[in-house]
Order: structure tokens, then C-alpha cells, then sequence
């Protein structure tokens, strides 16, 4: 059970994150166990954290991939994948749920790109699809976001004649189609070969200068580092440390953070 209160939404607040509480389980195995998050508006934060820590499951809950157990998340007030009646939480049907999942982008390890549609196609598809724009007016978006994502001459290739970066800000190209307020990035880079992280890092970077929300599940320490307002150590479905980078980075408080330092700074 939860109490939302809700909150009117002004260009200052948009894409304000509110996770309260949030449980999961799997087959009685608690993956997350009792998230509490903040993310204001324009905030960049990144999730550090051990395989199996909870990262990407609590991604996921964020727009609705994954229902929660317990708890609640909310995009500027508003619940996502889920409605209040009294003190009860309910799920929504289907078609309300994709309609407020569309407010939060998300881009994920694999591209999950249709290899049967070609760059520009995969951009249009879904403002087509739900009415949300013509194809004329959403074929003039993706050429604008693969301008943008410096991928003007790919156009119309297809995924296969794409590199893995190449791909990948296609993928993030393919999410801001819908004007999203949040975007999630689930280890974007892990599957790219090294020279090709660059490239997926400095669209997010942009993007972060440009006041967009961003989640950024990573490993990237670096980028963290940088780009972050906030980074999040997250193991065993908790919140371990929570502060700006220069604290958990560089002087971090808790054995756990120090200890997770220093295997990934190692490699």
C-alpha cells in the first residue's frame, strides 16, 4: 500500500523519479528489498553495483517492465503501470500501461532493434503505431535524431550493416522518438567492443548536458565519474551508498563500496 500525492508538473519538474519502497521477488528470492530513490529533474544517476545486485530489475520496475511486490514509482506524481484506489495500488490494463511507459525511454544492453526494418524505420515505428505522429512528421523526427546522433548517412541501413555503437545510438535515437522525460540506460556499453564505447558514451553525455533525466545502470566508472550528479551502489537488492560522485567514488564510506572499487578499478 502506498499514498501518491499528486503533483502538478511544470517544465521545471518534468521528469522528477520518485521510487518508494520497492520489493521484488522471484520465485520467493527478494531481488530488491525496500528501494527508496529520488531523481530530480535533469539529475543524472548512475547505479554501480555486483552482478545480481538488483540493478536492472529495479530498472525495469522504473517503467513497468517488471511489476513491483511492494511499493511504488512515480514519474512527476504520476504511477506507472499502476492506479490508487483508496490505499490500494491496482495495475492498469495493457493499453494505459504502454501509454505511460511511453514517457520513459529505455535502452538496453542488446539494441533490440528490428533487424527487418532499417534505422530510420526503427525510429518511426512506435509514434507511427500510436498515433502520435504522421508518417510524414515522424519520418522528419528520425532524421533530426539520427542527425543528432551524428548517423545521418545510416539512415537506410539496416541493423546487420550497422556497427554495435552504431546500433546502440540508434537504440537511443529509436527512445527519444517519443519525448520521453526519463531515460533508463541498462549497460549500454558492456556489449561493445572497447573502441566503440566512446561513441554510445559521448550521445549520453550530450544528452546529460541537455537536462535530460537519466538512469544509467553502468560500469563505466569514468563516466560516472564525470557525467553523474549522483551514484548509487546498489548489492544484494539494497542501496548501500548513495552521494555524489566525488564521496562514493573517491572517499566512499561503506566496506562494500570499497571493496566493489576496487575489483572493477582493478581491471
Amino acid at each position: 500500500m502506498s499514498t501518491i500525492t499528486d503533483t502538478s508538473v511544470t517544465p521545471t519538474t518534468r521528469g522528477l523519479v520518485e521510487i518508494h519502497n520497492v520489493h521484488k521477488s522471484y520465485s520467493g528470492v527478494e531481488v530488491l528489498r525496500g528501494i527508496d530513490l529520488t531523481v530530480q529533474p535533469g539529475e543524472v544517476v548512475a547505479i554501480l553495483g555486483p552482478s545480481g545486485s538488483g540493478k536492472s530489475t529495479l530498472l525495469r520496475t522504473i517503467n513497468h517492465l517488471e511489476s513491483v511486490d511492494r511499493g511504488s514509482v512515480t514519474v512527476d506524481g504520476q504511477l506507472i503501470g499502476y492506479e490508487r484506489r483508496g490505499d490500494k495500488l491496482y495495475e492498469l490494463r495493457e493499453k494505459e500501461i504502454l501509454k505511460r511507459r511511453t514517457q520513459i525511454g529505455i535502452v538496453f544492453q542488446n539494441f533490440n532493434l528490428f533487424p527487418h526494418l532499417t534505422a530510420l524505420e526503427n525510429i518511426t515505428e512506435a509514434p507511427i503505431d500510436l498515433g502520435l505522429a504522421t508518417k510524414d512528421e515522424a519520418r522528419e523526427q528520425a532524421l533530426e535524431l539520427l542527425a543528432r546522433v551524428d548517423l545521418s548517412d545510416k539512415a537506410g541501413h539496416y541493423p546487420r550493416q550497422l556497427s554495435g555503437g552504431q546500433q546502440q545510438r540508434v537504440a537511443i535515437a529509436r527512445a527519444l522518438a517519443m519525448d520521453p522525460k526519463v531515460m533508463l540506460f541498462d549497460e549500454v556499453t558492456s556489449a561493445l567492443d572497447p573502441e566503440l564505447v566512446k561513441e554510445v558514451l559521448d550521445v549520453m553525455r550530450e544528452l546529460a548536458d541537455e537536462g535530460m533525466t537519466m538512469i544509467v545502470v553502468t560500469h563505466e566508472i569514468g563516466f560516472a565519474r564525470d557525467v553523474a550528479d549522483d551514484v548509487v551502489l546498489m548489492d544484494d537488492g539494497v542501496i548501500v551508498e548513495e552521494g555524489p560522485p566525488a564521496q562514493v567514488l573517491d572517499n566512499p564510506r561503506e566496506e562494500r563500496t570499497k571493496r566493489f572499487l576496487g575489483l572493477v578499478l582493478e581491471h
